[in-house]
């Protein structure tokens, strides 16, 4: 193997402990192969560090280049984390959907947030959906070889034609044959099909639901979402944004396969968002019908989810204030901490359910007063309704001036993952001190909704 134009992977960090570190790895130090292989990015590596005897080719940082033998348990890590977590740049998207939401973002905002990635890796390790326009046979091969899975794959349309429309990519009908492929090799898929008022709904949803049923079970579940269109379109394809009376047909349509699935498969495997729920004004479906939660991220059940959480932890809350009670503990006693006045805001998908949720809570909890504010996306507009694509500004705009008590509670999707940030860059200090009230992140499950709003840990 020829070492002279592979720079390898750069090593960032060495856990404490580990294999590498008894073999004096440190940071700084390149891997240049594993076994005589060239890595070319994390899969490639994972694959290789798997076997129990290896060799790896490590250049230090003085350029002395080391050839370690390692005999190990055969899922034992090696404690190398690298510089690159993909070990690879990413892969751009080179599609232009008429539905692109990126297209649809303001001038001035942070540079990360207009990379359209289309990289099938980032589907196996962060759940992000892939065209597969982007995927060489030697990608479907390395999938294949090396049996990953699940791949996320945003179908659009099952119609080739239509799909290179949709797509605005020519080869984007002949890139579905990529998913026969995956199938026949048993590799597990999740499909999406964003949905385009007038383009890939009625019959041509119709269509792709029944031939991507023939993918079951190895497809097993497709999610379908409506567009999302910001009042940033100017110059881009003239969508329309879904009526009522849409959303009606569109559920309609999906619980008439369900049950016909049901019936064949014992899955559900096409389900609806939640936003087309709340855009007919139908109750949410109950938890047997989204088969265990698959498409989470994608909006697919999160609210049913978030209230059945709600229920089970306000029983169990329910159960402790009555042994208190029993012990001759006064409620006020239980929760003396937060005895007084809070706030909450959320996006106008959620705000029905969380207003639910902090009605229970206040009618458990004599003298606890919740005030629950919806938020309107005007940044984006207000077609938006998620929380995860509110401003930091548009919270703090809307908040000014009403009663937000002691504390402010927020849902954790609104901030980029690992930090304190808004999609606009206001961090939660900036928004604490222009509100003048302490702001709490709350993660996105019942129980942690309850323990935050009481402030201590209280369920489990």
């Amino acid at each position: 193997m020829n070492n002279q134009k592979y720079e390898g992977h750069k090593i960032e960090k060495v856990i404490h402990g580990s294999i590498a570190m008894e073999l004096e790895i440190a940071p700084g130090d390149r891997l240049l192969a594993v076994n005589g292989e060239e890595i070319k990015d994390i899969f490639d590596y994972q694959y290789y560090v798997e076997n129990e005897f290896l060799t790896l080719l490590i250049e230090k940082q003085d350029g002395e280049q080391w050839e370690l033998e390692i005999e190990k348990d055969e899922d034992e890590d090696l404690g190398i984390l690298f510089e690159n977590g993909l070990m690879d740049e990413y892969r751009s998207c080179s599609n232009k959907c008429i539905f692109c939401f990126i297209d649809q973002m303001p001038k001035g905002m942070r540079q990360t947030l207009y990379f359209k990635d289309d990289d099938a890796r980032l589907s196996f390790l962060q759940g992000n959906y892939v065209t597969l326009t982007n995927m060489s046979d030697y990608d479907i091969d390395r999938i294949i070889r090396y049996h990953l899975s699940p791949i996320n794959i945003s179908f659009q349309t099952m119609n080739p034609q239509l799909r290179c429309m949709m797509l605005n990519n020519r080869f984007a009908g002949d890139a579905l044959k990529k998913a026969d492929r995956l199938y026949e090799a048993g590799i597990t898929m999740n499909g999406q099909i964003v949905l385009c008022r007038g383009i890939n709904d009625g019959k041509e949803l119709d269509d792709s639901i029944r031939k991507l049923s023939d993918y079951i079970p190895v497809l097993q579940s497709v999610s379908v979402v409506p567009a999302g269109l910001t009042r940033h379109r100017k110059g881009l394809y003239p969508l329309e944004t879904f009526t009522a009376e849409d959303a009606n047909e569109v559920l309609d349509t999906i619980h008439r396969f369900q049950k016909e699935f049901y019936e064949k498969h014992r899955i559900h495997f096409v389900h609806a968002s939640d936003e087309w729920y709340l855009l007919a004004g139908r109750e949410l479906p109950p938890e047997e019908t989204y088969d265990g939660y698959l498409q989470l991220e994608n909006g697919v059940g999160m609210l049913r989810l978030l209230l059945d959480e709600f229920e089970e932890a306000l029983s169990e809350l329910k159960e402790k204030l009555r042994k208190e009670k029993a012990k001759g503990k006064s409620t006020p006693n239980v929760t003396a901490d937060i005895m007084g006045e809070l706030s909450i805001a959320t996006g106008r998908l959620a705000y029905p359910y969380i207003r639910h949720m902090a009605k229970k809570i206040t009618e458990l909890v004599p003298g606890l007063n919740i005030y629950v504010y919806e938020i309107i996306n005007y940044f984006f507009g207000e077609e938006i309704t998620v929380s995860g694509l509110l401003t930091g500004q548009d919270i703090i705009a809307q908040l000014q001036g009403k009663n937000l008590g002691k504390r402010l509670l927020l849902p954790q999707n609104m901030l980029r993952s690992g930090e304190e940030i808004f999609l606009d860059d206001v961090t939660v200090a900036d928004m604490e001190k222009a509100l003048q009230v302490k702001t709490d992140i709350v993660k996105s499950s019942g129980y942690d909704f309850v323990n935050a709003v009481l402030g201590k840990e209280m369920v489990d």
